[in-house]
């Protein structure tokens, strides 16, 4: 709360997905949510980009399968508004590597699945509400399988890693690896608020919104190399 006893403004909510029963079971679950509300729904990706730019949600619950403009092409657009622009997490029955891989490339900062535990759900909005990736271990490993069986070039100039410190380097790589910050905090033996600042130094440097382009970039970049975490 603030100092005045005034509770925060509830994280702000958009539902993209093409199924009217699962956007409804979503819309009861998230304002159930003390700390949680519904703006709106869309049941296509065009519907999604238009009510974003309308409504500017914090988080855009996002379904991958969808009619008219899928969930990826939808992504794209709403990134291309910045880094001010909302977090995406991509709620899907579809759990292939390909779709982990082409989500965090568009711009999603989570992924997760629609049988996953209602609780986690909610858990994953407030996560990348709050700028972090929803990227746990399993994920970015299969990530990292994703990205050696298809190398790319990289999507930022060189320099921008070669002026990174060794530090930064290193807070870069735990990133990559799928650590969070109390993680990255208690290896390096530092604070929490130093590794905060140091992943904050990094977006800024590499011009990146969050934590999952980053590790999208560790790999294109060759900052971590797949077999070696």
């Amino acid at each position: 709360m603030s100092a005045d006893n005034t509770p925060p403004a509830p994280i702000r909510v958009l539902i993209a997905d093409d199924e009217a029963l699962v956007r409804a079971g979503f819309r009861v679950l998230v304002d159930s949510a003390p700390d949680l509300t519904v703006l709106g729904e869309a049941s296509n990706g065009g519907e999604a980009v238009r009510l974003t730019r309308q409504l500017r949600p914090d988080v855009v619950l996002m379904d991958i399968r969808m009619p008219i403009m899928d969930g990826l092409e939808a992504m794209r657009h709403i990134a291309a508004g910045g880094v001010d622009g909302p977090h995406v997490l991509i709620v899907t029955t579809f759990d292939q590597d390909e779709h982990v891989f082409h989500a965090l490339r568009s711009g999603a900062s989570g992924f997760i699945l629609k049988d996953s535990p209602p609780e986690q759900l909610l858990h994953a909005i407030r996560v990348v509400a709050n700028g972090d990736a929803l990227l746990t271990p399993s994920i970015t490993r299969r990530m990292i399988s994703a990205f050696a069986r298809q190398p790319s070039a990289p999507s930022i100039p060189p320099g921008a890693v070669a002026a990174l410190t060794d530090r930064e380097r290193e807070v870069f790589e735990h990133v990559a690896a799928g650590r969070s910050n109390a993680e990255i905090a208690a290896t390096l033996c530092v604070s929490v608020a130093t590794v905060k600042t140091h992943v904050g130094r990094l977006l800024t440097k590499l011009d990146v919104r969050d934590r999952a382009q980053l590790v999208v970039l560790a790999y294109e970049t060759g900052i971590v190399v797949p077999g070696n975490l």
